[in-house]
Protein backbone atom coordinates (compact mmCIF):
# COMPACT_ATOMS: atom_id res chain seq x y z
CA UNK A 1 0.00 0.00 0.00
CA UNK A 2 2.81 2.39 0.93
CA UNK A 3 4.54 1.54 -2.36
CA UNK A 4 1.38 2.39 -4.32
CA UNK A 5 1.07 5.72 -2.51
CA UNK A 6 4.73 6.49 -3.20
CA UNK A 7 4.32 5.72 -6.90
CA UNK A 8 1.18 7.89 -7.06
CA UNK A 9 2.98 10.81 -5.41
CA UNK A 10 5.90 10.51 -7.82
CA UNK A 11 3.52 10.44 -10.77
CA UNK A 12 1.70 13.54 -9.53
CA UNK A 13 5.00 15.35 -8.97
CA UNK A 14 6.11 14.53 -12.51
CA UNK A 15 2.82 15.78 -13.97
CA UNK A 16 2.98 19.05 -11.99
CA UNK A 17 6.63 19.58 -12.97
CA UNK A 18 5.77 19.02 -16.63
CA UNK A 19 2.90 21.53 -16.44
CA UNK A 20 5.08 24.14 -14.73
CA UNK A 21 7.82 23.60 -17.32
CA UNK A 22 5.31 24.07 -20.12
CA UNK A 23 4.09 27.34 -18.60
CA UNK A 24 7.51 28.80 -17.78
CA UNK A 25 10.41 28.87 -20.23
CA UNK A 26 13.99 30.11 -20.19
CA UNK A 27 16.09 29.85 -23.36
CA UNK A 28 19.85 30.22 -23.78
CA UNK A 29 20.75 31.30 -27.31
CA UNK A 30 23.51 32.98 -29.27
CA UNK A 31 25.40 33.72 -32.48
CA UNK A 32 29.13 33.61 -33.17
CA UNK A 33 30.03 35.39 -36.43
CA UNK A 34 33.65 35.81 -37.55
CA UNK A 35 35.14 36.74 -40.92
CA UNK A 36 38.35 37.66 -42.70
CA UNK A 37 38.05 41.13 -44.25
CA UNK A 38 40.15 42.93 -46.86
CA UNK A 39 39.64 46.69 -47.16
CA UNK A 40 41.16 48.95 -49.80
CA UNK A 41 41.52 52.44 -48.26
CA UNK A 42 41.20 52.30 -44.48
CA UNK A 43 42.26 55.18 -42.25
CA UNK A 44 44.33 56.71 -45.01
CA UNK A 45 46.22 53.47 -45.66
CA UNK A 46 45.85 51.56 -48.91
CA UNK A 47 45.31 48.09 -47.45
CA UNK A 48 43.88 46.52 -44.30
CA UNK A 49 43.43 42.78 -43.66
CA UNK A 50 41.85 41.73 -40.38
CA UNK A 51 39.60 39.25 -38.63
CA UNK A 52 36.26 40.88 -37.88
CA UNK A 53 33.27 40.01 -35.71
CA UNK A 54 29.55 40.43 -36.33
CA UNK A 55 29.63 40.78 -40.10
CA UNK A 56 26.26 39.21 -40.98
CA UNK A 57 24.89 39.22 -37.43
CA UNK A 58 26.29 40.71 -34.25
CA UNK A 59 28.02 38.06 -32.12
CA UNK A 60 25.95 37.55 -28.97
CA UNK A 61 24.61 35.27 -26.29
CA UNK A 62 21.54 35.76 -24.19
CA UNK A 63 18.76 34.49 -21.99
CA UNK A 64 15.09 35.03 -22.67
CA UNK A 65 12.04 33.64 -20.99
CA UNK A 66 8.39 33.86 -20.10
CA UNK A 67 6.15 32.93 -17.19
CA UNK A 68 2.45 32.20 -17.63
CA UNK A 69 0.54 34.37 -15.15
CA UNK A 70 -2.87 33.10 -16.17
CA UNK A 71 -5.74 34.78 -17.96
CA UNK A 72 -3.71 35.19 -21.14
CA UNK A 73 -1.06 37.29 -19.37
CA UNK A 74 2.61 36.42 -19.10
CA UNK A 75 5.80 37.96 -17.75
CA UNK A 76 8.67 38.24 -20.26
CA UNK A 77 12.35 39.12 -20.04
CA UNK A 78 15.47 39.18 -22.20
CA UNK A 79 19.15 39.71 -21.31
CA UNK A 80 21.49 39.83 -24.31
CA UNK A 81 25.26 40.33 -24.34
CA UNK A 82 27.19 41.49 -27.39
CA UNK A 83 30.85 40.54 -27.82
CA UNK A 84 33.73 40.59 -30.28
CA UNK A 85 34.32 37.01 -31.40
CA UNK A 86 37.91 37.75 -32.49
CA UNK A 87 39.18 38.70 -29.02
CA UNK A 88 36.37 38.02 -26.54
CA UNK A 89 35.90 41.68 -25.59
CA UNK A 90 32.45 42.92 -24.60
CA UNK A 91 30.75 45.12 -27.18
CA UNK A 92 28.36 48.08 -26.70
CA UNK A 93 30.83 49.98 -24.53
CA UNK A 94 31.74 46.98 -22.38
CA UNK A 95 28.23 46.47 -20.97
CA UNK A 96 27.36 43.04 -19.61
CA UNK A 97 24.04 43.05 -21.45
CA UNK A 98 24.66 45.77 -24.00
CA UNK A 99 22.40 44.50 -26.76
CA UNK A 100 19.20 44.18 -24.72
CA UNK A 101 18.09 44.07 -21.09
CA UNK A 102 14.38 44.32 -20.37
CA UNK A 103 11.45 42.88 -18.42
CA UNK A 104 7.74 43.31 -18.90
CA UNK A 105 4.25 41.94 -19.37
CA UNK A 106 2.61 40.56 -22.50
CA UNK A 107 -1.01 39.80 -23.31
CA UNK A 108 -2.81 38.74 -26.46
CA UNK A 109 -5.42 41.48 -26.06
CA UNK A 110 -3.43 44.63 -25.27
CA UNK A 111 0.09 43.76 -26.46
CA UNK A 112 3.47 43.89 -24.74
CA UNK A 113 4.83 46.50 -22.31
CA UNK A 114 8.55 46.30 -21.45
CA UNK A 115 11.09 48.44 -19.58
CA UNK A 116 14.89 48.61 -19.75
CA UNK A 117 17.54 48.86 -22.49
CA UNK A 118 15.75 48.14 -25.76
CA UNK A 119 15.55 48.46 -29.53
CA UNK A 120 13.43 51.32 -30.82
CA UNK A 121 10.25 50.57 -32.84
CA UNK A 122 11.94 51.48 -36.15
CA UNK A 123 14.41 48.65 -35.56
CA UNK A 124 11.55 46.28 -34.74
CA UNK A 125 9.37 47.17 -37.73
CA UNK A 126 11.29 49.01 -40.48
CA UNK A 127 14.61 47.17 -40.35
CA UNK A 128 13.05 43.77 -41.23
CA UNK A 129 12.15 45.10 -44.70
CA UNK A 130 15.58 46.69 -45.33
CA UNK A 131 18.51 45.12 -47.14
CA UNK A 132 20.72 44.87 -44.04
CA UNK A 133 18.20 42.47 -42.48
CA UNK A 134 19.36 39.74 -44.84
CA UNK A 135 23.12 39.68 -45.39
CA UNK A 136 24.46 42.39 -43.12
CA UNK A 137 25.29 46.06 -42.65
CA UNK A 138 26.97 46.40 -46.05
CA UNK A 139 23.45 47.06 -47.36
CA UNK A 140 22.69 50.20 -45.37
CA UNK A 141 23.51 53.91 -45.10
CA UNK A 142 27.16 55.07 -44.78
CA UNK A 143 28.15 55.26 -41.13
CA UNK A 144 24.59 54.21 -40.20
CA UNK A 145 23.64 57.89 -40.02
CA UNK A 146 19.93 57.01 -39.74
CA UNK A 147 20.29 54.05 -37.33
CA UNK A 148 19.04 51.77 -40.10
CA UNK A 149 21.45 49.04 -38.95
CA UNK A 150 20.67 49.48 -35.25
CA UNK A 151 23.81 51.22 -34.00
CA UNK A 152 21.94 52.48 -30.94
CA UNK A 153 19.85 51.05 -28.15
CA UNK A 154 17.63 53.08 -25.83
CA UNK A 155 18.34 53.09 -22.08
CA UNK A 156 15.81 53.79 -19.30
CA UNK A 157 12.98 53.15 -21.73
CA UNK A 158 9.35 52.04 -21.65
CA UNK A 159 8.09 50.38 -24.84
CA UNK A 160 4.67 49.20 -25.95
CA UNK A 161 4.01 46.95 -28.94
CA UNK A 162 0.49 46.11 -30.07
CA UNK A 163 -0.83 42.67 -30.98
CA UNK A 164 -1.11 41.83 -34.67
CA UNK A 165 -4.42 43.28 -35.83
CA UNK A 166 -4.99 41.60 -39.17
CA UNK A 167 -1.48 42.38 -40.39
CA UNK A 168 -1.18 45.79 -38.70
CA UNK A 169 1.11 46.40 -35.73
CA UNK A 170 2.00 49.58 -33.83
CA UNK A 171 4.75 50.37 -31.35
CA UNK A 172 6.00 53.34 -29.32
CA UNK A 173 8.89 53.96 -26.94
CA UNK A 174 9.82 56.69 -24.46
CA UNK A 175 13.02 56.97 -22.46
CA UNK A 176 13.74 59.13 -19.46
CA UNK A 177 16.78 61.39 -19.74
CA UNK A 178 17.33 61.24 -15.98
CA UNK A 179 18.87 64.73 -15.71
CA UNK A 180 17.95 66.47 -12.44
CA UNK A 181 16.11 69.73 -13.06
CA UNK A 182 15.69 69.09 -16.80
CA UNK A 183 13.18 66.34 -17.45
CA UNK A 184 13.38 66.58 -21.25
CA UNK A 185 17.18 66.60 -21.48
CA UNK A 186 18.54 63.37 -22.91
CA UNK A 187 15.16 61.82 -23.60
CA UNK A 188 14.39 59.68 -26.65
CA UNK A 189 11.01 58.82 -28.11
CA UNK A 190 9.85 57.02 -31.23
CA UNK A 191 6.87 55.38 -32.88
CA UNK A 192 6.45 53.02 -35.83
CA UNK A 193 3.89 50.94 -37.69
CA UNK A 194 4.05 47.95 -40.00
CA UNK A 195 1.48 46.26 -42.22
CA UNK A 196 1.74 42.90 -43.99
CA UNK A 197 -0.64 41.46 -46.56
CA UNK A 198 0.42 38.24 -48.23
CA UNK A 199 3.79 38.75 -49.90
CA UNK A 200 3.85 42.53 -49.33
CA UNK A 201 5.10 44.36 -46.22
CA UNK A 202 5.45 48.10 -45.56
CA UNK A 203 6.68 49.92 -42.46
CA UNK A 204 7.44 53.47 -41.32
CA UNK A 205 8.50 55.29 -38.19
CA UNK A 206 9.84 58.45 -36.57
CA UNK A 207 12.44 58.89 -33.83
CA UNK A 208 13.73 61.90 -31.89
CA UNK A 209 16.91 61.80 -29.82
CA UNK A 210 17.67 64.65 -27.41
CA UNK A 211 21.46 64.93 -27.21
CA UNK A 212 21.54 66.66 -23.84
CA UNK A 213 20.81 70.22 -22.77
CA UNK A 214 24.27 71.80 -22.55
CA UNK A 215 23.10 74.33 -19.94
CA UNK A 216 22.32 71.60 -17.36
CA UNK A 217 24.50 68.66 -18.47
CA UNK A 218 27.29 67.68 -20.84
CA UNK A 219 26.33 67.65 -24.51
CA UNK A 220 26.00 64.01 -25.51
CA UNK A 221 24.42 62.99 -22.20
CA UNK A 222 21.49 61.07 -23.63
CA UNK A 223 19.49 57.89 -23.14
CA UNK A 224 20.47 56.68 -26.64
CA UNK A 225 23.82 55.24 -27.71
CA UNK A 226 26.03 57.37 -29.98
CA UNK A 227 25.41 57.56 -33.73
CA UNK A 228 28.68 59.42 -34.31
CA UNK A 229 30.88 56.48 -35.22
CA UNK A 230 32.44 57.56 -38.53
CA UNK A 231 33.60 60.59 -40.51
CA UNK A 232 30.23 60.75 -42.28
CA UNK A 233 28.55 62.54 -39.36
CA UNK A 234 31.20 62.90 -36.64
CA UNK A 235 31.38 66.68 -37.21
CA UNK A 236 27.82 66.92 -35.83
CA UNK A 237 28.27 65.16 -32.48
CA UNK A 238 27.44 68.47 -30.77
CA UNK A 239 23.92 68.45 -32.25
CA UNK A 240 21.17 69.52 -29.85
CA UNK A 241 18.89 66.78 -31.14
CA UNK A 242 18.44 64.29 -33.97
CA UNK A 243 15.24 63.60 -35.92
CA UNK A 244 15.00 60.42 -38.01
CA UNK A 245 12.16 59.40 -40.30
CA UNK A 246 12.41 56.06 -42.07
CA UNK A 247 10.06 54.07 -44.32
CA UNK A 248 10.49 50.92 -46.36
CA UNK A 249 8.88 47.88 -47.86
CA UNK A 250 9.51 44.61 -49.62
CA UNK A 251 7.69 42.17 -51.88
CA UNK A 252 8.25 38.44 -52.26
CA UNK A 253 7.91 36.95 -55.74
CA UNK A 254 8.59 33.24 -55.54
CA UNK A 255 12.25 32.81 -54.63
CA UNK A 256 13.02 36.54 -55.03
CA UNK A 257 12.52 39.35 -52.52
CA UNK A 258 12.80 42.94 -53.72
CA UNK A 259 12.68 45.97 -51.47
CA UNK A 260 14.10 49.23 -50.32
CA UNK A 261 13.87 52.06 -47.84
CA UNK A 262 14.17 55.84 -47.62
CA UNK A 263 15.25 57.93 -44.64
CA UNK A 264 15.49 61.61 -43.78
CA UNK A 265 17.72 62.48 -40.83
CA UNK A 266 18.25 65.96 -39.40
CA UNK A 267 20.95 66.87 -36.87
CA UNK A 268 19.74 70.09 -35.22
CA UNK A 269 22.07 72.83 -33.96
CA UNK A 270 21.74 75.28 -31.07
CA UNK A 271 24.01 77.90 -29.46
CA UNK A 272 26.17 75.19 -27.86
CA UNK A 273 26.76 73.29 -31.10
CA UNK A 274 30.02 73.60 -33.05
CA UNK A 275 28.05 74.00 -36.29
CA UNK A 276 25.34 76.52 -37.13
CA UNK A 277 23.16 75.06 -39.89
CA UNK A 278 21.12 71.94 -39.27
CA UNK A 279 22.69 68.99 -41.09
CA UNK A 280 20.32 66.94 -43.25
CA UNK A 281 20.79 63.48 -44.76
CA UNK A 282 18.62 61.92 -47.43
CA UNK A 283 19.35 58.22 -47.89
CA UNK A 284 17.77 55.67 -50.21
CA UNK A 285 18.40 51.98 -50.76
CA UNK A 286 17.14 49.28 -53.13
CA UNK A 287 17.99 45.59 -52.99
CA UNK A 288 17.08 42.13 -54.23
CA UNK A 289 17.54 38.75 -52.54
CA UNK A 290 17.40 35.50 -54.53
CA UNK A 291 16.96 32.19 -52.72
CA UNK A 292 18.79 30.19 -55.37
CA UNK A 293 18.56 26.92 -53.41
CA UNK A 294 17.18 26.06 -49.97
CA UNK A 295 20.79 26.31 -48.77
CA UNK A 296 22.03 29.20 -50.96
CA UNK A 297 20.95 32.85 -51.10
CA UNK A 298 22.42 35.85 -52.91
CA UNK A 299 21.84 39.59 -52.49
CA UNK A 300 22.62 42.72 -54.46
CA UNK A 301 22.03 46.27 -53.29
CA UNK A 302 22.59 49.95 -54.07
CA UNK A 303 22.55 52.83 -51.58
CA UNK A 304 22.66 56.58 -52.27
CA UNK A 305 23.21 59.25 -49.63
CA UNK A 306 23.11 63.04 -50.02
CA UNK A 307 23.74 65.59 -47.28
CA UNK A 308 22.80 69.27 -47.18
CA UNK A 309 22.61 72.19 -44.77
CA UNK A 310 26.10 72.33 -43.27
CA UNK A 311 27.78 69.95 -45.73
CA UNK A 312 27.51 68.79 -49.35
CA UNK A 313 28.54 65.13 -49.26
CA UNK A 314 27.22 62.44 -51.59
CA UNK A 315 27.93 58.72 -51.63
CA UNK A 316 27.12 55.89 -54.03
CA UNK A 317 27.47 52.39 -52.65
CA UNK A 318 27.16 48.94 -54.25
CA UNK A 319 27.21 45.56 -52.48
CA UNK A 320 26.97 41.91 -53.49
CA UNK A 321 26.78 38.96 -51.07
CA UNK A 322 26.13 35.22 -50.95
CA UNK A 323 25.34 32.90 -48.06
CA UNK A 324 25.51 29.08 -48.01
CA UNK A 325 24.08 26.96 -45.19
CA UNK A 326 26.25 24.02 -44.19
CA UNK A 327 23.65 22.90 -41.65
CA UNK A 328 20.56 24.27 -39.91
CA UNK A 329 22.73 26.31 -37.55
CA UNK A 330 25.96 27.01 -39.47
CA UNK A 331 26.52 28.99 -42.66
CA UNK A 332 29.40 30.55 -44.60
CA UNK A 333 29.23 33.81 -46.53
CA UNK A 334 31.07 36.17 -48.85
CA UNK A 335 30.67 39.92 -49.50
CA UNK A 336 31.99 42.40 -52.07
CA UNK A 337 31.27 46.13 -51.67
CA UNK A 338 32.37 49.46 -53.13
CA UNK A 339 31.63 53.08 -52.20
CA UNK A 340 32.48 56.43 -53.81
CA UNK A 341 32.04 59.80 -52.08
CA UNK A 342 32.14 63.41 -53.27
CA UNK A 343 31.74 66.85 -51.67
CA UNK A 344 32.42 68.00 -48.09
CA UNK A 345 31.41 66.27 -44.84
CA UNK A 346 31.76 69.07 -42.28
CA UNK A 347 35.46 68.57 -41.49
CA UNK A 348 36.86 68.39 -45.02
CA UNK A 349 36.59 66.24 -48.11
CA UNK A 350 33.96 63.52 -47.78
CA UNK A 351 35.37 60.06 -47.07
CA UNK A 352 33.79 56.91 -48.46
CA UNK A 353 32.47 54.61 -45.72
CA UNK A 354 30.86 51.29 -46.63
CA UNK A 355 27.62 50.75 -44.73
CA UNK A 356 27.78 50.36 -40.98
CA UNK A 357 31.39 49.10 -40.96
CA UNK A 358 32.34 52.58 -39.66
CA UNK A 359 35.74 52.22 -41.34
CA UNK A 360 36.86 55.69 -42.47
CA UNK A 361 38.63 55.37 -45.80
CA UNK A 362 40.73 58.54 -45.73
CA UNK A 363 39.84 58.68 -49.42
CA UNK A 364 36.86 59.30 -51.69
CA UNK A 365 36.53 55.61 -52.53
CA UNK A 366 36.63 52.34 -50.62
CA UNK A 367 36.42 48.65 -51.57
CA UNK A 368 35.84 45.63 -49.37
CA UNK A 369 35.98 41.84 -49.68
CA UNK A 370 34.97 39.47 -46.91
CA UNK A 371 34.51 35.75 -46.23
CA UNK A 372 33.21 34.38 -42.95
CA UNK A 373 31.37 31.78 -40.93
CA UNK A 374 28.37 32.12 -38.61
CA UNK A 375 27.05 29.64 -36.05
CA UNK A 376 23.77 29.90 -34.15
CA UNK A 377 22.92 28.07 -30.96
Amino acid sequence: MKEKIRISLLACTAIVATQVHAQNTVTLYGIVDTGLMYVHNSGGKSTQIALTSGNESGSRFGLKGAEDLGGGLKAVFQLENGFNSTNGAAAQGGRMFGRQAFVGLSGATWGTLTTGRQYDPLVDFVQPVQGDNYLGGFFTSPGDIDNADNSIRINNSVKWASPNWGGLQLSAIYSFGGIAGAVGSGQTYAGAATYSAGSFTVAAGYQRIDNGNATVSTRGTTSADSLFNSSVNKAYSSARSIDITRAGGNYVIGAVTIGGYYSFSQYNADASSTFTKSEKYNNGEIYAVWQVLPTLSTQIGYDYMKSSGDSSAKQHQFALAADYSISKRTDVYGVLAYAHATGQNGTGAAQAVIGSTDIDSGSNNQALALVGIRHRF
